[in-house]
Order: structure tokens, then sequence, then C-alpha cells
């Protein structure tokens, strides 16, 4: 997914809108209920007392849940007005949503997906660990240097590196909460657990070791291989979607190149994501993994894949139609 001359192409060129906070548990379920009532209330004087939290995470609440692809602006409505997504809808319906309190794993995951494959993606710096650092263990201020040259790249204005470290705690805090850990020096298992991203085990922190540098900051590994718990389902779906952004049609598409993909991503290299697939293909007729005529592994599809797509989600969660509503 990574372009070698704009590496954050596909992203929005802004940094730090999460206001330090990490999506929380009940958040998403939350906005999505409140813009039942009203899709003007971000923009009430007591939107903090409506939505439960305090006032500083207002705005956060609004950003994760457009950074998901769950909400967006009404222009049909009044200004200001903010309505759910097709995909908010049949994730968080409380009556017919797929799992609206997320208590389903595969959510978590599927959540992730769409963060980090958003059109555009609001949040570069995720993108640049997981699409495309390439590295898997590194220091803060290795990440930093790092997500500051690929801004260059990308021909972006460079921000503040002062927003990219809180970018970077908030990362970190998302994937690897820690009670006390450096980015919550006060956090406790409470706030720990209103972390749900932490469940899907993507990320480790760890005190310095010694660098030859003499960079002391603190490091951060991507636990390769952690898409291993991903439902096979519900990594099928993504490598349909992800073939979805380029054809309409029936075909065929690599399982090297869903590898660097999808698989990157959701962190499976390639035989596990191959052997994920195979598992997740036996259960729908439409799709298959075979080998070309070149040797070469392919995912195949008999129909469109983007209608695929939401037939598989559709059939895990045991809901009548997918998040496109095809």
């Amino acid at each position: 997914m990574q372009n070698h001359k704009a590496p954050l192409a596909g992203c929005v060129p802004a940094f730090g809108r999460h206001r330090t906070y990490p999506p929380r548990r009940g958040w998403l379920l939350k906005v999505h209920t409140a813009l039942q009532e009203d899709p003007h209330v971000f923009q009430r004087p007591d939107a903090p007392v409506v939505l439960g939290v305090g006032s500083s995470m207002v705005a956060s609440m609004r950003f994760w849940a457009g950074a998901f692809g769950l909400v967006e602006d009404d222009t049909a409505g009044a200004p200001g007005a903010v309505a759910p997504t097709t995909r908010g809808r049949w994730l968080l319906d409380e009556e017919n949503g797929a799992d609206p309190y997320l208590e389903d794993r595969a959510s978590l995951w599927l959540l992730h997906w769409w963060l980090l494959t958003g059109t555009p993606c609001s949040v570069p710096s995720w993108y640049h660990v997981f699409a495309v650092y390439g590295l898997s263990r590194f220091t803060r201020a290795e990440l930093l240097s790092s997500i500051q040259r690929a801004v260059v790249r990308s021909g972006w204005r460079s921000p503040a590196d002062d927003t990219v470290r809180r970018d970077i705690a908030c990362l970190a805090t998302m994937y690897a909460p820690q009670v006390g850990s450096v980015d919550q020096p006060r956090a406790g298992l409470e706030d720990v657990l209103t972390n749900p991203f932490g469940d899907l085990g993507l990320l480790s922190t760890a005190a310095p070791r010694s660098r030859p540098r003499g960079d002391r900051s603190h490091e951060i590994t991507v636990v390769t291989g952690a898409g291993r718990s991903a439902p096979a389902a519900v990594l099928l779906y993504a490598c349909l979607d992800f073939a979805a952004r380029d054809t309409a049609t029936p075909g065929s598409i690599a399982v090297a190149r869903l590898a660097s993909g999808p698989g990157r991503i959701m962190l499976l290299d390639g035989g596990a994501l191959r052997r994920a697939l195979e598992r997740a293909a036996s259960r729908h007729p439409a799709v298959s993994v075979v080998e070309s005529g070149a040797g070469e592994m392919l995912l195949a599809y008999d129909a469109p894949p983007a209608v695929l797509a939401d037939q598989v989600l559709a059939g895990f969660f045991h809901r009548p139609s997918g998040p496109r509503g095809i």
C-alpha cells in the first residue's frame, strides 16, 4: 500500500487531531446513539453531558468516529450536522447492528482495517507504522524522524515535533496500554481497560536499551504475526476490500500483493495470510486460492470483490447484508 514517491499518499496531511486521547471503550456507540437524537450534538454547549465525557474529549470522539468511517458530515442537513454512515449503522445500531458494543474481537480487527484504509486515512502516523515503515522495533525518536522524512517526501508541510510525539504517544496508548506507562504515567488499571484495541496485541512497549547513538527514548515493538489471531473471515474481507479498490469485476489478485497490503496492515506474513484465506475460502464458493500457470498463488473471485466482501462479513456476523449494504 506504499507509494515510494509519496509514502503517505492517501492520508490527510494533519496530525494530533485526536487531542491525545485514543478511542475508548463505548465511545463509538455513544456517538452513534447521540446522533440519532441530534445531528448537531457536537455543537451543543452541553455535549459533554450528553456524551458522558469530559469537555476535552468531545472533539476526540468526533475525530475517531470519523476516522473509522462511522460518521460523516451531513451535507443534506443544516451546517454542522453529522450523520452515521451506512457502515456505522451496520456495525453500531443497537437493535440491528452487527456488534454495537464491540464485544467480538473481530470488530476491533475490522475497525483497525477501516482506520488504516480510510479514503483518505485520517491518521498518517498510524499508517506510517503499519503500512510504510517496515521496522518491527524502534525507539520513539527513530519513529519521529522517520515520520518527518515521510512527510517531506510526501510534499507536506512538516508538523511540529511535539505534535508528532503526541501522535506516537497516542498510538502506543491505543495499542499497547500499560499501567503507569511512559505515555500515561498516572494511568491505572481502569484506564488500561478503557482502551479496547490493546486486546489485539499489535504493539508492545519497553524501557530503552543501550542505543549506539545515545537515543534513550522508549522502544515500540510491532508484534509481527499478531494477525494470526484475526478471524479468517475478516482477513478475507480485508483482501477483497483491497482488491475492490482496483476493480469492480470478477478476477484475481496475487497473494504476494495482498501480503504487502492487507497482510502488512493486519500483521501477517504471506504464508500465514494464504493459509487464512484458504480457510475462509472453504466457506465461500465464489472465492478460492489457486496457483497460476507461472506458479504464483492467487486469490480468485467469481463475482465483484466489493459484493463478495459484503457477503463475507454478513455471513460472519449473521447479518442480512454487509457494511456497504450490497
